[in-house]
């Protein structure tokens, strides 16, 4: 099976071993040492019972060329040293080359303005589907070399700043940025509407996963999905009122409710969740319809059913004249 990786470090002639194990690039060893063998258990053929042959096998190259080489390198102190040289050069090497495709991920983290919490973020949440999909697990391995460069590159002090025009996409760096005295020879160029369309965050991306996840009616995949998207973005409206469309799909109206109460708070004009609270309103005034009708029902049934006359006594009549004594005219003196 070939491993080949074109994102990231990988474009240097570099494995990106923090990549292959999902870590951050400064992870301590005692982190890296708890992901690998999470990882290691996922992989391991004993682990992969319910899945085909084909995935077992897959699963088992992961491992042994990828995962377990990875483990030796940066569990290693002397090894480890060394290969973090290495890291930073090759994050230098890629700042003074420029011109690099980034993905969305990418893009984002060079103009973040946290860009040491969104890496982690970022990070994170690749990390936790790595390995779930062996098909996408080499994919995810580049985006998170990407992040590993890029990230790098924002921390020595490069600036990375992500641009792109109509026909290419270029991160400028510290070694390419224009110089603003040429300036004045540039044509002076007329201003017209920005018509680009907007820059899909991280958060936009859970919840467009998690809008395909509805659709097909997954939505405990789709609720975790929204999860993840609001531990970066709390106050996110589209976020809270999607939620709230998954739980009210699910007939949860209670957690349906307080999710587009709180898309409402930051975005007052949001109409997924003005139109989920209507849903709501009419499904309420539904179900105290039916039960006023049920309650108004059984008092009427209670008023109109006919009164039951009282059984006549089988006990034989004790006035004068009735039962045995009757029979010889009544008692004795």
């Amino acid at each position: 099976m070939s491993f080949q990786i074109d994102r990231g470090l990988f474009l240097f002639d570099f494995v990106d071993q923090h990549a292959v194990l999902g870590v951050p690039i400064d992870a301590d060893t005692q982190t890296i040492r708890k992901r690998y063998l999470k990882i290691a258990r996922r992989l391991h053929p004993d682990s992969c019972a319910s899945e085909s042959e084909e995935d077992k096998q897959r699963a088992s190259q992961f491992l042994s060329k990828l995962v377990n080489p990875a483990w030796e390198k940066l569990s290693q102190e002397k090894e480890r040293v060394e290969y973090d040289l290495v890291v930073k050069l090759k994050a230098q090497q890629a700042a003074k080359q420029g011109g690099i495709e980034l993905g969305n991920l990418g893009k984002e983290l060079s103009i973040a303005s946290n860009p040491d919490h969104f890496y982690r973020a970022s990070l994170k949440s690749l990390a936790d589907k790595q390995f779930e999909h062996l098909d996408q697990a080499l994919d995810i391995i580049g985006q998170l070399s990407e992040l590993n460069m890029v990230y790098l590159m924002r921390k020595e002090g490069q600036g990375a700043v992500a641009t792109a025009d109509a026909n290419k996409k270029t991160i400028y760096t510290g070694s390419n940025i224009p110089d603003s005295s040429q300036s004045s020879n540039r044509p002076v160029a007329t201003k017209t509407p920005n018509t680009s369309p907007r820059r899909e965050s991280v958060a936009d991306q859970y919840c467009r996963r998690a809008e395909g996840y509805t659709a097909k009616n997954n939505f405990a995949q789709a609720v975790l999905e929204l999860r993840d998207a609001l531990q970066l973005e709390p106050r996110n409206s589209r976020c809270h009122a999607l939620l709230g469309t998954v739980y009210l799909r699910q007939n949860q109206a209670t957690m349906a409710r307080i999710h587009f109460d709180k898309a409402l708070e930051t975005d007052p004009q949001n109409a997924i969740a003005i139109e989920g609270k209507q849903k709501l309103d009419l499904l309420q005034q539904k179900n105290t319809g039916k039960t006023s009708a049920a309650t108004q029902g059984t008092k009427t049934s209670a008023k109109t059913s006919p009164q039951k006359p009282s059984p006549k006594s089988n006990k034989p009549d004790d006035k004068s004249g009735g039962g045995l004594f009757g029979l010889f005219g009544g008692k004795k003196k």
